[in-house]
């Protein structure tokens, strides 16, 4: 009887029950597999395909080398002639760097990396890292602030004042800086679990980024030479722009004709890196000097280190095996990162504003350790992230249609960059014109009071009047730019920087205010972006959907503020 009453013993042990129907099935496909000729010739046609992919594999091994070494050669031929040529003396920083960093890439290729770890820790372990450990957590954390209370006051008090700036307008630079600190701090969720660690080095970080590029002439020729390289790649759009539109056209730098034909063209080029593997390689290895310095997960540093570069979606896309795992604290470091950066398929629109592209490249690679340091504070971590110890990268094997080829990938992520180009198009357009809708209502409305220009821009921007104050504007110009960081929490960044140019156009800001207005709008922190934010990765992580929602206010709140305080240490040092 106890034989006849299959369905106790599934519920009893159901595992081996499915196990052997899988294995049931299992046999019974192969079977049938081994009796259809059809899938025989499938079978022998895959197997000569995997054959002939090994032996072309084999085949660029052994030319690797040569190949490899060749280029190398090239490059160091290239850096050699560039620098007795007289006409590339003046790049001779950039030139060196970039070549020699490109040739021991590919020595590393051969060269095992021991020959320079090992000399590395033989120094390190002894006199650096076992003393430093030694010593008491409260004694390290002590140590910590004062050194970065050293960088911050000799940022603000070391160098001479430049024009237009006094001693008072860094001191409230100073003051903001620890007025955000104590801020983040009461709004955190669990104070006691704070890890002081990554905050301490991310400030540390994005201070000395600061005082890279600002002071000193070879990281401010490295990030311009960036920069520029940025710009002259993203122009190489308007030749396609050009088959499409006569040259007066082009020349007008319209939004529609050249901005859009950029974007498309950079992220069909991103897709292209990313078959080749290219763009996977220098993210992780980007990602990995965050992780080793502050200490977050390895799926947190590899979203952060590439928001700046493609984007507050598609960073997620890198890590999406382990999206629907994150914990609520790398969920929302994951948020803040995109909302704290902007992405290089924008670049070009900002840079066609007129807004330099150094300050674009160097606000987004400070908001990196920013965004990590800020949510951190806001919602530090209390379980334990699957990626904790290791940086992956997704490389896309498990995409339903992979490209076939380089050029493949590059066609399919210009038909991606087609949509992307269409969403900004269709939100810009909208936001704007609902934005003027409602001021529209709220003047006809403050006319009724006597107020002849009440709007959405000039409500919020006395609401964000004291934060702009402590990030040292000048004080005439406050409510201007206030009014502006409104303009870009309401709407977008793109419609902030088109205010600010248009408005330095007709009435200049001064060059303190302008820096600081533009480093402060350099973020996706917007109300669009929080639905872009919560609809991708709440596809990329169903289970997750209620906590993204939740947290996604406080995670653009946070990527806001970062851009903010970005801007507010470029003021210690204009």
């Amino acid at each position: 009887m106890a034989s006849a009453q299959p369905p106790l013993v599934s519920v009893v042990d159901h595992t081996p029950v499915q196990r052997t129907r899988s294995r049931s099935t299992e046999s019974f496909t192969k079977e049938k597999a081994v009796r259809d000729p059809e899938v025989l010739l499938a079978k022998d046609s895959i197997t000569d395909e995997e054959a002939q992919r090994e032996r072309r594999h084999a085949q660029y091994l052994k030319a690797r080398p040569f190949i490899l070494g060749g280029l190398a050669l090239i490059i160091l031929g290239w850096w050699i002639s560039a620098t007795i040529i007289k006409a590339s003396r003046h790049r001779w920083i950039v030139q060196s760097f970039f070549a020699w960093a490109f040739i021991l890439i590919i020595a590393f290729r051969f060269i095992p990396n021991s020959v320079v770890t090992r000399p590395v820790e033989a120094v390190w372990q002894p006199l650096i890292s076992r003393p430093w450990f030694r010593l008491s957590y409260r004694a390290r954390l002590a140590i910590g602030w004062l050194g970065l209370l050293a960088i911050v006051f000799g940022s603000a008090f070391g160098f001479k004042i430049t024009e237009g700036t006094s001693y008072g307008d860094r001191a409230i630079n100073v003051a903001g800086l620890l007025v955000f600190q104590l801020g983040f701090w009461i709004t955190s969720t669990r104070r006691s679990e704070i890890p002081w660690h990554t905050v301490i080095v991310g400030l540390i970080l994005q201070q000395a980024i600061a005082l890279f590029v600002l002071k000193s002439s070879a990281g401010f020729d490295i990030f311009s030479w960036i920069a520029t390289l940025a710009g002259d790649f993203l122009a190489q759009a308007n030749a396609g722009s050009g088959f499409f539109f006569d040259p007066e056209t082009t020349a007008k730098h319209w939004f529609f004709v050249n901005t859009l034909g950029s974007i498309i063209f950079f992220i069909a080029f991103v897709q292209m890196m990313y078959y080749l593997g290219i763009m996977q390689w220098v993210i992780k290895n980007f990602a990995w000097f965050f992780f080793k310095l502050m200490d977050v997960s390895g799926a947190e540093a590899v979203v952060a280190a590439a928001s700046p570069w493609i984007g507050q979606g598609e960073s997620a896309c890198l890590v999406r095996p382990y999206v629907d795992l994150m914990t609520t604290s790398e969920l929302h470091l994951t948020m803040t990162s995109g909302f704290s950066t902007i992405a290089g398929s924008v670049l070009a629109a900002y840079i066609n504003l007129g807004i330099p592209a150094e300050i674009l490249v160097t606000s987004s690679v400070m908001s990196i350790p920013a965004s990590m340091s800020i949510s951190k504070m806001r919602y530090p971590e209390i379980d334990e992230p699957v990626t904790r110890g290791r940086v992956t990268v997704d490389r896309g094997e498990n995409e339903a249609d992979p490209p076939v080829n380089a050029l493949h990938a590059f066609s399919q992520g210009a038909l991606f960059g087609l949509i992307v180009a269409g969403q900004i198009l269709t939100n810009v357009l909208t936001v704007l014109a609902l934005v003027a809708a409602i001021n529209g209502l709220l003047t006809w409305i403050g006319r009724g009071f006597g107020i002849t220009e009440l709007t959405l821009q000039l409500i919020i921007g006395y609401i964000f009047y004291p934060v702009t104050f402590f990030l040292g504007v000048p004080r005439a110009e406050i409510l201007r730019v206030s009014r502006l960081f409104a303009t870009k929490l309401i709407a977008n960044e793109f419609s902030a920087y088109l205010e600010l140019t248009s408005s330095h156009a007709a009435n200049p800001f001064s060059y303190r205010a302008f820096h600081i207005a533009s480093y402060g709008l350099c973020g996706f922190a917007n109300l669009g972006s929080l639905g872009i934010q919560i609809g991708v990765l709440g596809a990329l992580a169903p289970s997750r959907g209620k906590i993204i929602a939740r947290i996604a206010l406080s995670a653009m709140v946070c990527g806001f503020l970062s851009t903010l305080q970005t801007a507010g240490i470029v003021g210690m040092l204009l």
